[in-house]
């Protein structure tokens, strides 16, 4: 008799953990060991060395403890989980990020009823399983290619900006020109115009005003 897989699922919506379950119950291989809402309620969870889960299904974007935190609570307290992501974001980063805290497979949400049963068998076994747009991404920057920017969580745009960046940025914010800028940094207009483009790729506007108002929205400034 072929051993049953148990899954924890969490995500902070719990229609998409009812929508998982019902799709997991369809295999009988396969069974659900609880479900969690925030990040918290997973590492306190996983804490319990009664509870037990072969697959953790874990959403990034969670209240409390995000699903960064939660990789790195596992990774800090010698936890090994196999986990699979299983979020909205796509953009490349994110899902290296991911892997070097210690997922196993990654699942853009649209692909999940389609190919989250084939993820939990991979991975419970050892593989490794990324739904085929991601994999396709994967092997482009495997191959040197270029790839385009995806969706990403704010937190983690935020957390990719160097100190300096972050310096410049709250200038901008108090209309310093690049003048200005670089003399209270200290360093030339050149480097400031370079952090300037580099903030306005990565935060993804187009001029010191959207700068300036991303830096206030997120409480930078």
């Amino acid at each position: 008799m072929r051993k049953k897989i148990y899954v924890h699922v969490a995500d902070d919506h719990k229609i998409v953990i009812d929508g998982v379950i019902a799709v997991l119950h369809t295999d009988k291989d396969i069974g659900i060991s609880g479900y969690s809402l925030t990040g918290k309620e997973v590492t306190n969870w996983f804490d319990n060395p009664k509870n037990r889960a072969d697959v953790l299904i874990l959403d990034i974007t969670m209240p409390i403890v995000d699903g960064i935190g939660v990789l790195k609570h596992f990774k800090k307290n010698g936890i090994k989980q196999k986990v699979i992501i299983l979020s909205s974001y796509d953009d490349i980063k994110i899902v290296q990020e991911m892997l070097t805290l210690g997922c196993k497979g990654y699942l853009t949400k649209d692909s999940a009823g389609e190919f989250i049963i084939d993820a939990i068998k991979a991975v419970a076994k050892g593989d490794q399983y990324f739904s085929p747009n991601i994999q396709k991404e994967l092997l482009k920057v495997l191959s040197g290619q270029t790839v385009p920017d995806g969706d990403l969580p704010e937190e983690f745009l935020i957390e990719s900006l160097s100190e300096r960046e972050l310096e410049v940025l709250r200038l901008i914010t108090k209309q310093y020109s690049t003048t200005e800028i670089a003399d209270a940094l200290c360093l030339g207009i050149s480097t400031i115009d370079s952090h300037r483009k580099n903030l306005l790729k990565k935060l993804k506007v187009k001029n010191s005003v959207g700068l300036a108002m991303y830096a206030v929205k997120h409480k930078l400034v």
